[in-house]
């Protein structure tokens, strides 16, 4: 079998590593995949990636081997399932990036494993395709690079010092969801303390060491909506992980059903959840909001219905609006419409002169039908404000 027919063999199933490929306009989460070269398979591990600086490019997509000795309920590469395994060796991989990267089908790659060997041999191999890549083949594109259970603080250093990103998934939000989805990981050793690791490595170690001469960005993924967690569970771990390992981004892996495994016969989460997680995990790292200020249900979830922020806005602000040329920064944040470029360009107009109008705010870039209800200009609410929903 040639690494082409190996690489679309894993399609299928690649939905559950998410890695950049997820964006957030304003409906439920979707990737878009770029054209596929004719020498590759349609149905190719290839989706369209938002980087952290906001770049768009074509992301490769694979594992090492779809082999695994942990038997997480969920996951379609558990052991013991019934399905045709596949498996590179690392210059194999490491060639076939370098490939797709030469013809133009790609321009980085996001690189995982099943665990095969334990988590430190499969971290080792891992790291000689990445090695590879950069020594070998002097590969300059984008690379993320999975930090596997079990792996060693060596091991994580020396992916800061091959990859653009590194991440580790969490999967659950605490000990007691992770023993229902995966009973063979430990949370805290295996999973949590890499995280910090990173952060340490980040705090402790002189950046020139790093690729680039800058360490990587950190993300870890957490699968929703299979084992009963709250959406409360989820944004509080994730807010902690903002505050303390300063976390890139926290992904959330809507649960879909997957034959011939425990959770089989469970239902899929619903699109919406996934899509208001992100919403309130923005919210919590790029808004100044507090898990505390999330409209939670008295069971632990975000309405369904409406955006967070808005929630938020239409119990605190609807009479008590926000005056455009007096509010800080973070106050601004709080209206809904308003993000961090948006509210700097109100802040430095502000500079030179009063916001007056409708039409201001407009040229400012803030969408008028959204902020309007929760803004006061010059002490007054605009005429067509009286209609909220």
């Amino acid at each position: 079998m040639d690494t082409f027919e190996k690489m679309r063999l894993l399609q299928s199933e690649m939905r559950l590593e998410v890695a950049e490929d997820v964006s957030l306009p304003g409906s439920p989460l979707t990737n878009s995949l770029p054209d596929v070269p004719s020498f590759c398979p349609a149905d190719f591990p290839i989706s369209t990636a938002t980087l952290p600086n906001g770049k768009k490019i074509p992301l490769l997509k694979s594992l090492l081997t779809s082999a695994c000795e942990r038997n997480c309920h969920y996951c379609p590469f558990r052991m013991g399932r019934d399905f045709r395994r596949i498996t590179f060796k690392p210059e194999e991989l490491a060639k076939a990036v370098v490939d797709l990267t030469t013809r133009g089908v790609i321009q980085g790659a996001f690189l995982s494993s099943g665990i095969a060997g334990g988590g430190l041999r499969t971290q080792d191999r891992l790291l000689a395709t990445a090695e590879i890549l950069r020594k070998k083949y002097q590969y300059q594109g984008y690379l993320h690079l999975k930090i596997m259970p079990g792996a060693e603080y060596d091991q994580v250093v020396a992916a800061m010092q091959l990859a653009d990103r590194v991440s580790i998934n969490l999967e659950g939000p605490n000990t007691q969801r992770l023993q229902a989805l995966a009973p063979q990981k430990i949370f805290f050793d295996e999973l949590l303390e890499p995280l910090r690791w990173i952060e340490k490595i980040r705090q402790t170690l002189p950046p020139w060491q790093g690729w680039k001469s800058h360490w990587p960005s950190s993300t870890t993924q957490f699968v929703v909506g299979a084992v009963g967690e709250s959406d409360l569970e989820l944004l509080s771990v994730t807010a902690w992980l903002y505050q303390k390992v300063r976390l890139g981004r926290a992904y959330f892996s809507g649960f879909s059903p997957t034959s011939d495994t425990p959770f089989e016969d469970r239902p899929a989460c619903s699109p919406w959840r996934e899509h208001r997680l992100y919403q309130a995990s923005f919210l919590l790292r790029d808004y100044g909001f507090d898990v505390e200020d999330l409209p939670f249900t008295r069971e632990g979830y975000l309405p369904l219905e409406t955006d967070p922020k808005l929630a938020w806005a239409q119990t605190h602000l609807i009479h008590k609006p926000v005056e455009i040329n007096r509010a800080e920064a973070k106050e601004l944040l709080r209206v809904p419409g308003i993000g961090p470029k948006t509210a700097q360009a109100i802040l430095s107009a502000r500079r030179n002169q009063r916001i007056k109008s409708e039409d201001d705010l407009k040229r400012l870039g803030v969408p008028i039908n959204r902020a309007a209800p929760f803004l006061l200009v010059n002490g007054r609410l605009l005429q067509h404000q009286l209609r909220l929903w």
